[in-house]
């Protein structure tokens, strides 16, 4: 267990020591910190909790954003710069790497996303009206609990759009490649849930598209009640399309020969 802490804390030390990581950070902090205090400049009659939803529209996906490049490049860039052999060699199955790069990826996931928290309700809570009412919060439930489950929803999105950048980073070993795919997979799930062309009314197949289920917020708008089992089949859609990919590039990784 010590060894296999060693290995993690070896990947995370290649992750902080870049001088990339900390401008991705400084950003998503600054950025997220900003936002509430020019959406004072506009209004004094924006809440709080209006605050955090819309800065957390935009800085999630910045956040996401930051999370695929350094998971795109967790794999790929031991090939690219010509390392990956060197870390083979070392007394560690090739499993237990491979869990050391995904559990130091997914802390920057947890590091960005609590440092995206904790920023966006510091200065919404500063900046905004603390009496204005929440309008982009639905009658039916609470603010608190609805901005909650909105941090949660948006995280359980990156964490698998993460999987996803992490399987390509295996299996193609390229760190350029699977970030312009992963980045073409973000854009093409927001235009796909914004114009609604692929209706599940219309066609069932999209049911089983990952696109479909990767906006986990439209369930907060909708009456509880009525999407408990979407919600349920959603998440189960998620879980699955999460197992295939981690699988993937488990296989990938274990079974390549690299002494080419």
């Amino acid at each position: 267990m010590a060894d296999f802490s060693k290995l993690v804390h070896n990947e995370n030390l290649k992750i902080y020591l870049r001088v990339r990581t900390w401008i991705m950070l400084g950003l998503l902090a600054v950025i997220t910190a900003v936002i509430p205090m020019l959406i004072s400049l506009i209004s004094d009659q924006v809440s709080v909790w209006d605050g955090i939803v819309l800065t957390t529209m935009f800085t999630f996906f910045l956040n996401t954003t930051f999370t695929v490049i350094v998971a795109a490049d967790s794999v790929a860039g031991e090939f690219t710069w010509g390392t990956i052999k060197l870390l083979l060699i070392r007394p560690w199955t090739r499993s237990k790497i491979l869990l050391s790069k995904y559990i130091s990826v997914i802390l920057f996931s947890l590091l960005g996303t609590i440092i995206l928290i904790l920023m966006v309700t510091l200065s919404s809570w500063m900046m905004l009206s603390k009496d204005a009412p929440a309008g982009s919060v639905p009658l039916f439930s609470d603010p608190i609990s609805y901005v909650t489950l909105n941090f949660l929803y948006s995280y359980i999105a990156l964490f698998v759009t993460m999987a996803f950048a992490f399987m390509l980073s295996a299996v193609f070993r390229s760190s350029a490649l699977a970030i312009g795919l992963s980045l073409f997979m973000m854009f093409t799930k927001t235009v796909y849930n914004s114009i609604g062309l692929f209706n599940t009314d219309r066609f069932a197949w999209t049911q089983y598209v990952l696109f479909t289920h990767m906006d986990l917020k439209k369930y907060l708008d909708m009456p509880p009640g009525t999407v408990s089992s979407d919600l349920t089949f959603s998440l189960t859609m998620l879980a699955a399309y999460y197992v295939v990919f981690i699988a993937v590039a488990w296989i990938v990784f274990v079974k390549r020969d690299v002494a080419t």
